[in-house]
């Protein structure tokens, strides 16, 4: 027999039944030590982290379209609100304010067949108290009636619709505020602003059918947009690998796999986001290199797709033809008040005449090539977002001959660009706002959080920053968009705190989208989060939905050299206000 055994047998046996005793208390009280350790660290991170907001939490209430968000604030919860400039936070009463926002009407029953929808072809509309003459100022109200394929009228509310008056004549056109009645018709409200002919136009941008559809693939199909992710090494035998793999956000209700172990997190410190990919079959997780968008996913079932088709979105409706005549008055169209910030946006927000965009928001003025180039002068601008925002960046190039590109060798569609004017002293700046992004392969270096690149800003009077956030986070939870934008707006609060010369401008959603993916729906819904969330903070918002929404030319998510000159224009009027 071996004596070591032997030996481990004997000592066993001869050990006193105290020893025991012993063993087993230590045991517990190593336990207890251990839970203590981790309930603290559990405090001590919460206390640390109090300043920023716990992971956003979505779920249901009733049934109802509205989401709870659970977030720790600077301030006491029960205290009186305070403007956003004092509390960068989203605290409970804000977000049940931006809740309100979003309520959306519709169905109040079970719809089991496309016919039971709103019809484009058979609803209508009419001009109330038709006149033979208008005058400018005049306000126009019209009624649109919604009846679904049977010719039956709706008895609820919840259609997406938009109307303008126009006159293609006179290239001009306004935005209409619509009113939901909740009962199947809808009041059109305009402002008269210009002297001439002109017509009003109504379109079914989505029946209240398809919102549902639009609701349920936002909360429960998100990754119905997929990202790649490029993992770059060499194999054994040295020679260089790539393997390519699908990647997504992580956030509650975005499932990349259901597998334990199956991903690479990639969580950043500041923000606390995170980006997420399956696992390469051989390399090891940090060598992800390269981003790019994956490709769509249509899970809609066929009644979800037939709401969804060209026969039933963002559709003209036939009403009533009959020509406004408006004369001129002397009422004032426009505003004297200089651009501030923190100014609100009505609506109409302004008119475009003769292709020229009025504001009814403040002052705004045209800018020749002379007067652009005056007044950028000694500044630094800084325009971060989508591919609608690096479109302000291109004009600005094309509009002042002196401002020159510089090559980064970066990819375009991405960024960071740069272009300078040595003779004025410009320094222009493009860089998109980083995950998540539908983007053409690029390195996953260049995508920066906006927010990451606001709190690296010096700022100050020669600063100018200009940003937008929309387009590539129609497909997730607005719990998600909600905290990327807590993110930006806490990094603009302290920005403004220690440089309050710097002017921030904020671009609104544009409207183009009209599918499963990015409808113009989805797309107002976080346009008005976004709007609200900024509305006491101290920056210019430029509301461009409305410009985009009421022009003649073909709609598209981005928009003709026309409109973007004029956007482009009260940009101007902000940075250099009469």
């Amino acid at each position: 027999m071996d004596l070591t055994i032997q030996h481990s047998r004997m000592t066993k046996i001869c050990r006193p039944l105290w020893y025991g005793q012993i063993l087993h208390g230590f045991v517990i009280l190593s336990l207890g030590l251990l839970l203590y350790l981790v309930l603290w660290l559990c405090v001590y991170e919460d206390k640390g982290a109090k300043h920023l907001p716990r992971p956003l939490q979505q779920k249901r209430r009733n049934g109802s379209d509205r989401v709870t968000i659970k977030t720790q604030t600077l301030r006491n919860p029960e205290a009186s609100p305070a403007p956003a400039m004092n509390d960068p936070g989203l605290g409970a009463e804000e977000w049940d304010r931006i809740q309100r926002t979003l309520h959306w009407g519709g169905p109040d029953h079970q719809v089991t067949t496309v016919n039971m929808s709103t019809s484009p072809d058979i609803s209508t509309f009419i001009i109330n108290d038709f006149k033979d003459t208008y005058h400018v100022g005049d306000e126009l109200h019209v009624t649109i009636v919604a009846k679904d394929f049977t010719g039956a009228p709706k008895r609820y509310g919840g259609d997406f619709f938009q109307a303008k008056v126009y006159s293609d004549k006179l290239k001009a056109s306004v935005f209409g505020e619509v009113l939901d009645h909740q009962n199947g018709t809808y009041l059109a409200r305009f402002t008269l602003p210009w002297a001439g002919e002109a017509s009003v136009a109504v379109r079914m941008i989505h029946s209240s059918e398809a919102v549902l559809v639009l609701k349920q693939h936002r909360n429960t199909d998100s990754n119905r947009i997929y990202f790649h992710g490029y993992f770059v090494g060499k194999n054994l035998r040295g020679a260089r690998v790539e393997e390519r793999v699908e990647c997504n956000i992580k956030w509650d209700g975005v499932v990349l796999s259901t597998q334990r172990n199956c991903c690479c997190e990639y969580q950043d410190a500041r923000t606390r986001l995170t980006w997420q990919c399956r696992k390469p079959r051989s390399l090891p997780c940090d060598a992800l290199v390269d981003h790019s968008m994956g490709g769509y996913r249509n899970r809609m079932t066929a009644p979800e797709k037939a709401l969804m088709d060209s026969k039933h979105v963002n559709r003209w409706l036939k009403g009533d033809a009959r020509l406004l005549r408006v004369n001129a008055s002397n009422a004032t169209i426009g505003v004297r008040q200089p651009c501030k910030p923190g100014l609100p946006t009505p609506i109409p927000a302004g008119f475009y005449l003769k292709d020229v965009w009025t504001s009814f928001v403040c002052a705004a003025r045209h800018f020749t090539v002379n007067d652009t180039a005056k007044c950028l002068k000694g500044k630094n601008v800084y325009v971060m977002g989508d591919s609608t925002s690096r479109q302000w960046f291109e004009f600005l190039i094309q509009t002042v001959p002196t401002l020159k590109r510089l090559d980064l060798h970066s990819v375009y569609h991405t960024g960071p660009l740069m272009a300078v004017d040595m003779q004025n002293n410009i320094n222009l700046h493009y860089r998109s706002h980083g995950l998540p992004l539908r983007c053409l392969k690029t390195p996953l270096a260049s995508l920066h959080y906006m927010s990451n690149e606001i709190d690296d800003m010096v700022g100050g009077p020669h600063a100018v920053i200009v940003f937008n956030m929309w387009a590539h986070f129609t497909n997730y939870p607005l719990t998600f968009f909600a905290y990327n934008v807590f993110l930006v707006r806490r990094a603009v609060v302290k920005l403004l705190r220690r440089a309050p010369g710097t002017k921030v401008v904020i671009k609104t959603a544009n409207t183009g989208y009209k599918d499963i993916y990015g409808s113009d729906w989805l797309s107002m819904q976080l346009d008005r989060i976004l709007r609200e969330a900024f509305r006491d903070v101290g920056v210019y918002i430029l509301d461009v939905w409305q410009m985009t929404a009421c022009h003649y030319n073909k709609e598209d998510i981005h928009p003709a050299p026309v409109v973007i000159r004029n956007e482009v224009d009260i940009l101007l009027s902000f940075v250099c206000p009469q």
